[in-house]
């Protein structure tokens, strides 16, 4: 099984300004994995990126990585105060 938690903190704190304020939470919604990405909030554009590439690109990698072991996942981003 994958560490899939591990590779979005992983990518998100080598993207990050503050990688110490990076977490990630993950819990189970109707059958689908949903993980948390936090940063803060002076990173939260560098993590989604120019009209979403970034963003999306993450949640590619982790739908790719998910497929191995036959789960749904879907990524969330949010900064400290909770703003996605």
């Amino acid at each position: 099984m994958a560490d899939l938690k591990g590779l979005i903190e992983a990518v998100a704190r080598a993207l990050a300004d503050q990688p110490d304020a990076v977490s990630v939470r993950e819990s189970d919604r109707r059958g689908t994995t949903v993980y948390e990405l936090q940063v803060a909030s002076g990173d939260l554009g560098r993590v989604i990126g120019r009209q979403g590439r970034t963003a999306a690109a993450l949640r590619t990698l982790l739908s790719t990585a998910a497929e191995a072991d036959d789960q749904r996942v879907s990524l969330d981003i949010r900064d400290q105060t909770g703003r996605s």
